[in-house]
C-alpha cells in the first residue's frame, strides 16, 4: 500500500510490536481466530482496558474517520465522489465492503479498480449468516479491504473488527479496543461489541462451504430501507439546522424545505407499512409522533420560523432516539 503522510498512518508503526506482523495475503489456514472471551460482563468496558496510542482519522472530501487498521484493513465512512475512490485506489484498496443500508457506488469503484461486496448488517448486532458474508469476504477476495457504514463510526468498525480477527489474528481485547478508542463506536450500540468479545466466528472451513456470489448490492425492502433513507434525511436537515436553517453554499444540492418534506414523506409512507401496522403501540405511537413533528417542521420551514422549526427537528431526533433504545440499539 502507498502510505499517505498523515496521522493515522503512525498507527502501523505504534502498534506493530502490539500486534506483530500483519497477515498479507489471505491464507487462512495460516491464521488462529481469537475464542470467544468468556464470562464478559460488559464488553464496551473491556475495549476500553487496553490503552491504544492515540490517532488521528484521516477526513477529506467525500472520505471520513478513516483509519488503516493494518496493512490489510482501514475503516471508514461511506465515499462518496471521485476524489473518495481515487484516494482508496492511492491506499491499495481491492475490496470494498459496505455494512451500510445504502446500496453502493459500485460502478464507480470498479473504475478504480475495485470491487464492491455489500453486507448490510443493523446496529444490534451482527447476525450468525451475515458473519459468515463478512469472514468470507475477508478470507477469499482480494485484500486490501475498505470497510464502511454510513459515517464509519458503528457498524463499519464492527465488521472491520471480523476482519482483523480472521484475517490478521488480533486478539478479541484488540479489536474492541480499536472500535472504542479509534473508531468511535458508541457505547449505545452493545451488541457490536458483544459480537466482536463474546460470539463465535466462522472457521476457515465454514467459510469454504458456505455458498455466496458476494453481491454488489443487496436491495433492502420495506422498513429497513426505509429506515436508510430517514438517517440520511436526517442527517441533511441537522446539517441545514447547524447553517439556521439556510442552504449551505458547500452542498448546493440539500434544500431545507425539500430535505424536510422529503423526510415527512418517508415517515408517512413508513407508517403505513404492514410490518410497521403489526408492531406493538409503543412503536407505532412513536412513528405517529415522528409524522407530526415532521409536519410542524415542513409547516416552520415553509414560514420560516426558525425557533419553530429547531423545536420541530429536536422532537423528530427525539421520537427516534426514544424507538431506537427499544427496537434497535438491542436494549
Amino acid at each position: 500500500i502507498q502510505m499517505p503522510n498523515r496521522p493515522l498512518l503512525l498507527l502501523l508503526a505504534s502498534a506493530s510490536a502490539l500486534l506483530g506482523p500483519a497477515c498479507s495475503s489471505n491464507k487462512t489456514e495460516e491464521i488462529q481466530v481469537a475464542a470467544p472471551l468468556l464470562e464478559v460482563s460488559d464488553a464496551y468496558e473491556l475495549a476500553g482496558l487496553e490503552a491504544l496510542p492515540e490517532v488521528s482519522p484521516t477526513d477529506m472530501d467525500g472520505l471520513h474517520n478513516l483509519y488503516q487498521l493494518s496493512s490489510t484493513i482501514l475503516s471508514g465512512s461511506e465515499p462518496i465522489g471521485e476524489a473518495a475512490f481515487a484516494e482508496l485506489e492511492r491506499l491499495g484498496v481491492r475490496t470494498v465492503l459496505s455494512v451500510d443500508g445504502k446500496a453502493p457506488d459500485q460502478a464507480l469503484a470498479a473504475l478504480h479498480g475495485m470491487r464492491y461486496v455489500h453486507v448490510p448488517i443493523r446496529y444490534h448486532g451482527i447476525e450468525e449468516e451475515e458473519l459468515l458474508q463478512i469472514a468470507k469476504t475477508f478470507r477469499e477476495l482480494e485484500a486490501p479491504f475498505y470497510v464502511h457504514c454510513f459515517h464509519g463510526k458503528h457498524r463499519g468498525p464492527a465488521a472491520a473488527a471480523v476482519g482483523r480477527a480472521v484475517l490478521d489474528g488480533a486478539e478479541r481485547e484488540r479489536v474492541v479496543a480499536e472500535m472504542r478508542q479509534w473508531c468511535g463506536t458508541s457505547k449505545k450500540y452493545t451488541g457490536l461489541y458483544e459480537t466482536l468479545a463474546s460470539k463465535p466466528l466462522p472457521s476457515a472451513e465454514e467459510t469454504a462451504a458456505y455458498a455466496w456470489d458476494f453481491p454488489a448490492a443487496k436491495p433492502i425492502e420495506g422498513f429497513r430501507q426505509a429506515m436508510v433513507e430517514m438517517t440520511r434525511l436526517s442527517d441533511n436537515v441537522e446539517l441545514i439546522a447547524d447553517n439556521d436553517w439556510k442552504a449551505d453554499p458547500a452542498h448546493p444540492d440539500v434544500d431545507p424545505l425539500n430535505e424536510a418534506q422529503q423526510l415527512l414523506e418517508i415517515f408517512r409512507a413508513a407508517s403505513e407499512l404492514d410490518e410497521v401496522i403489526e408492531q406493538p403501540e409503543d412503536f407505532r405511537d412513536w412513528m405517529a409522533r415522528s409524522v407530526a413533528a415532521s409536519e410542524k417542521l415542513v409547516g416552520a420551514i415553509q414560514s420560516d420560523a426558525r425557533a419553530e422549526a429547531l423545536a420541530a427537528f429536536d422532537d423528530v431526533q427525539s421520537s427516534c432516539t426514544d424507538c431506537h433504545a427499544v427496537y434497535r440499539n438491542g436494549k
